[in-house]
């Protein structure tokens, strides 16, 4: 069986060379592209990647060669944000342009707590909500997703069914391997169909680390780009590789090969695709016609441990919290021609702009029916201006706003690590910089008397502002309207993240029946899901 498995696998990698092939001779047939004023769009989301985690960013190891090539080919942008320190949230975000707490992506079971997609979860993207690659579609662009999903694994919630043509990857994490009768394996899709499964078809050895995931993955991408140039279409890519997600992994060539230990060899492999995917993009006269972001969907997962996770850098705790480790990112953008190059730009800027932006460079309006939480970024990426530096960054956990950031003050109006129950039980997500007062082990809120960093002298948010002080003063009265008019305008969508059932698990994805992979779906046990963190 596992020489059939290998057997397969050598097959489908033959394909897709076999493929690469034909579109490298069908282009170099025809004429190069010419410079259309639809750019093709490409958004590298890496998981759990820390802010620390890049060269550029002063990681002391230096193993990011291409990521600090393409910075400084390019713009830097040290203030980018996610929209939420859990995964599938930002995520959701980044699609529609909005707040998890507008598009739903949140839960109500519990106050202010993170909640994203299991395989147990019956909810995922609202059909309300309008995603990026729909409105691209309307200017003929080409979508394609590599990689996780995690906006709902159920039918009717998945990439197809929201504006992406391709799609290659799996709708969940690679948590694993699980045993068939308890629960499934996570599946890995080639468009609407399951080709097999994390830890069956697709290994991943949990004992050494190795997969070959992210070369598959870089493969899909280059294929689609070389594609879509050779037909000359405008195209989006959204490249979501996983491999720094616990547990992490790298293919055999990097493994072993960092100073930092396994998860410096996912970052090391994932650099390498970042460079060969610009240097195709190169190779193909189409890099002058090809914007590209690269950031990562939340911070460092500090609490997987030393071997497991990345770096924050500078800032304070990680993954899951609403402190800057948790929601501070990475962000590069690169467009050859018209970003200038080495440059640093300290514009407030999230996720969320991606979409704003991205609409923007493809000359699309968005709808009027609906608040948008991004800005057009082109003046800051384009130009060099700062002009909307004076915007708020918010700080959401479920369907609590936590903190502000505006101009270099940040006010938490609410503080919470994790709980006392966990952190006992080995869980911290702040492990060795815990702080008195503020990485609470209980819901402390502070919406009276906010408290208050200045980001500037402060990035490790140690040192609150003496509330009677005249700057602490002067902050608070500038934040305020602020808060006041975003909670007014504030008008929650339904939450998608409340409900579980054992029934709604991976058992039977489509394509299962050929692949003789469909498992027995259990009697269904509608349940509200337990968010403890």
């Amino acid at each position: 069986m596992t020489n059939l498995k290998q057997s397969n696998a050598r097959r489908r990698m033959s394909a897709v060379t076999l493929t690469l092939f034909s579109a490298i001779i069908c282009f170099s047939l025809g004429e190069k592209p010419s410079n259309v004023s639809t750019p093709n769009i490409i958004i590298m989301l890496m998981d759990d990647m820390g802010w620390g985690d890049l060269g550029v960013f002063g990681q002391p190891s230096k193993e990011t060669p291409n990521l600090d090539a393409m910075a400084a080919q390019g713009m830097l942008l040290p203030n980018f944000y996610t929209a939420n320190p859990l995964c599938s949230p930002s995520r959701a975000s980044l699609l529609t342009g909005r707040l998890p707490v507008r598009n739903g992506f949140y839960t109500t079971n519990a106050h202010a707590r993170n909640a994203y997609t299991p395989q147990e979860i019956v909810g995922g993207i609202s059909k309300d909500e309008i995603l990026l690659p729909q409105l691209l579609k309307k200017k003929g662009y080409v979508t394609k997703i590599v990689g996780k999903w995690h906006l709902g694994h159920r039918p009717q919630f998945l990439p197809l069914e929201h504006g992406f043509d391709e799609w290659f990857g799996a709708p969940n994490c690679h948590f694993g391997p699980y045993n068939d009768s308890t629960t499934p394996n996570i599946p890995v899709y080639n468009n609407s169909e399951m080709v097999g499964r994390f830890y069956e078809e697709f290994k991943i050895d949990r004992k050494t680390g190795e997969s070959n995931l992210t070369q598959i993955y870089l493969q899909e991408a280059v294929e689609f780009i070389y594609r879509q140039t050779a037909a000359q279409r405008p195209f989006f890519l959204y490249w979501t590789p996983d491999a720094t997600h616990a547990p992490v992994y790298a293919s055999k060539r990097f493994l072993g090969k960092s100073q930092r230990g396994r998860y410096g060899d996912a970052v090391m492999e994932l650099d390498d695709s970042v460079g060969q995917i610009l240097s195709h993009l190169k190779s193909l006269g189409v890099d002058d016609n090809t914007f590209v972001f690269f950031t990562s969907d939340n911070g460092a997962a500090v609490s997987s441990g030393p071997h497991e996770s990345g770096s924050n850098g500078p800032f304070l705790c990680g993954k899951q919290t609403t402190f800057e480790g948790g929601l501070r990112e990475p962000g590069i953008a690169w467009w050859p021609g018209h970003i200038k190059e080495g440059k640093v730009n300290f514009q407030l800027a999230n996720v969320m702009d991606l979409f704003t932006t991205s609409l923007a460079l493809a000359g699309v309006t968005p709808p009027d029916d609906r608040i948008f939480d991004g800005l057009d970024l082109t003046p800051a990426l384009l130009n060099g201006s700062q002009t909307l530096k004076s915007r708020p960054i918010f700080y959401y956990r479920g369907n609590e706003m936590m903190a502000v950031r505006l101009g270099q003050y940040k006010a938490h109006y609410w503080t919470w690590s994790n709980s006392w129950k966990q952190f006992k039980e080995g869980i911290n997500f702040c492990p060795g910089e815990e702080i008195p007062g503020v990485t609470t082990h209980e819901q402390k809120e502070h919406t009276m008397q906010p408290i208050m960093f200045h980001l500037g002298r402060d990035p490790g948010e140690k040192y609150p502002i003496n509330v009677l002080s005249e700057e602490y003063q002067d902050a608070l009265s500038r934040i305020t309207p602020v808060v006041e008019q975003h909670k007014t305008k504030l008008i929650p969508g339904y939450p998608q993240l409340n409900m579980c059932d054992v029934a709604v698990m991976n058992w039977a994805p489509a394509g299962c029946e050929k692949l003789g992979k469909c498992l027995r779906v259990p009697k269904s046990e509608p349940r509200k899901c337990d968010w403890p963190h």
